[in-house]
């Protein structure tokens, strides 16, 4: 269950952003105050009901709220030309150099963190940052959340592709099964020598990328190394995050045209039992079991397994 390790996730994130302090991003306001001025910089200007829906809180503690800010004099009331009783709150010059100095803090904050961490898991952070509070927001107000946009399938090589691969199925099969150093050597040694034949017409990989170009998906088609006219498919694997929603079905179509477009007689791939889902999907694209024996081939002894599905005419 991950709601105990999301709860202390979020603890700390309060934590280290300063949210337990009396005041917020260098400035001596608290964090109230902060947001507000954050939100109205942000849309030039808000009413207060508006401010109370943007910061989830009570009409009377954003009255409040805004009549402070107000004799402090970075907020100034305005009029609007269509609601004589609405009052958009507009930043004074006082309040655009407060949200200038805390914008500054906050990216100072971001960026020193950000520089802990290896640049590919940016795109990571921030999609799972925004999800969470896309969730949480929804949770509150009782609203669905959004779907996020279908992963793109693009075919060929792309910068990044083989650590992107090499590191999914890294990541994956250490926590299901306990594959080390061996099985991550051995599927980089084997994306390495692969894509060094992608020029050859009878090979492909296939990548999905979500919203932020990163690679979350992978599914490759090697006409050459077993011979007998035979596709071999390998490397099929969906990253954390986007399996069950389709991916993993969308890149072995996309396989399985090709290998049938080009001609193949037959097309096969090796796993090992106890991989339940990826075994649907195979089942249901025409793939039959056709031999079970124990073995090591990836490191440590599993019930091995290879399927193989016989050319379809389109």
């Amino acid at each position: 269950m991950t709601v105990n390790p999301i709860r202390e996730a979020s603890r700390r994130l309060v934590r280290e952003l300063g949210f337990m302090k009396p005041t917020l991003a260098g400035t001596d306001m608290p964090p109230s105050s902060v947001h507000t001025l954050v939100e109205i910089g942000r849309r030039r200007s808000l009413t207060a009901s508006e401010l109370c829906e943007v910061l989830g809180l009570e009409k009377s503690s954003v009255s409040r709220l805004v009549q402070k800010l107000v004799r402090a004099g970075d907020l100034a009331e305005g009029a609007s030309p269509h609601d004589g009783r609405a009052k958009p709150l507009c930043l004074t010059p006082k309040g655009r150099e407060t949200l200038a100095r805390i914008d500054a803090f906050a990216s100072a904050q971001v960026r020193a963190a950000l520089q802990c961490l290896p640049a590919h898991s940016y795109a990571t952070v921030h999609q799972g940052m925004g999800a969470y509070a896309d969730a949480l927001a929804a949770s509150r107000t009782k609203t669905p959340v959004l779907a996020n946009p279908a992963p793109k399938i693009t075919p060929g090589y792309q910068p990044g592709i083989i650590g992107r691969v090499v590191e999914m199925h890294a990541h994956y099969y250490t926590s299901t099964t306990g594959f080390g150093a061996f099985f991550e050597s051995k599927v980089a040694s084997g994306m390495a020598e692969f894509a060094g034949r992608l020029d050859h017409r009878v090979n492909q990989i296939w990548a999905a990328t979500d919203g932020g170009g990163r690679i979350v998906g992978s599914i490759a088609i090697d006409g050459e190394d077993l011979g007998d006219h035979s596709a071999h498919l390998r490397w099929f694997i969906v990253g954390d995050g986007q399996r069950g929603n389709g991916v993993g079905r969308a890149l072995l179509k996309e396989a399985l045209s090709f290998c049938d477009a080009c001609g193949f007689a037959k097309t096969r791939l090796w796993t090992f039992k106890g991989l339940d889902a990826a075994r649907k999907l195979y089942e249901a694209d025409g793939f039959i079991l056709e031999n079970e024996q124990t073995g090591q081939q990836w490191g440590t002894e599993v019930t091995e397994q290879t399927f193989v599905r016989d050319y379809q005419a389109g």
